[in-house]
């Protein structure tokens, strides 16, 4: 029995949360109202309210789901060689590519910096823990910074190029990509 709760419960938040990303395609999340996504789902209010405080925190949990599964990509990661760069970076291109209509929402005019900030910390803490074992530690912290950053935000334009593009390319193309990118620079045109 406890397992057709669980499996109504996914399907009721799945379809609240597809309905949210519906709207937010077209609104910014101050303009969404419950009332507004629950007639969307045809789902009353109270089945909204036992899931979610208000359309703040269904974005907020639906921004933690993917910023723990890139944490458990970043997490999977060893300086020893057993898992490279790449294939880190492909785990992200296929989180992306799960949650395409989502990310492309966040990262649009009327997306929320909060996603942005707590990915691009867990992206730099794993990154700076790599980089100083792999090159131990930089002479400036500042320096790092501003590599980091650079790296950072030509990351954020290729996924937001490959997003408008319609996903054409395999998350793997993506990865190698990015990595060709972040490490010949613009040799990758030649």
């Amino acid at each position: 029995m406890e397992k057709k709760t669980d499996r109504r419960i996914r399907k009721t938040k799945q379809q609240l949360q597809e309905g949210f990303i519906h709207l937010r395609k077209s609104k910014s999340i101050k303009d969404i109202t419950v009332k507004e996504l629950c007639e969307l789902t045809d789902l009353n209010r109270g089945t909204f309210y036992l899931h979610y405080k208000d359309i703040y925190d269904l974005s907020e949990q639906m921004e933690n789901e993917i910023i723990l599964k890139f944490e458990e990509a970043l997490n999977s990661y060893s300086v020893d060689g057993e898992t490279s760069p790449q294939t880190i970076m492909c785990k992200a291109f296929e989180i992306i590519k799960e949650n395409a209509d989502f990310c492309t929402c966040l990262l649009s005019n009327t997306g929320e910096m909060t996603f942005f900030n707590k990915l691009k910390t867990i992206i730099r803490d794993g990154c700076f823990q790599y980089w100083t074992e792999l090159f131990s530690k930089p002479k400036k912290v500042e320096t790092f910074d501003y590599f980091f950053n650079f790296m950072l935000y030509g990351c954020i334009g290729i996924i937001e190029s490959w997003l408008n593009s319609g996903l054409k390319e395999s998350p793997q193309e993506m990865a190698q990509l990015a990595s060709k990118v972040m490490l010949n620079g613009v040799t990758v045109l030649h």
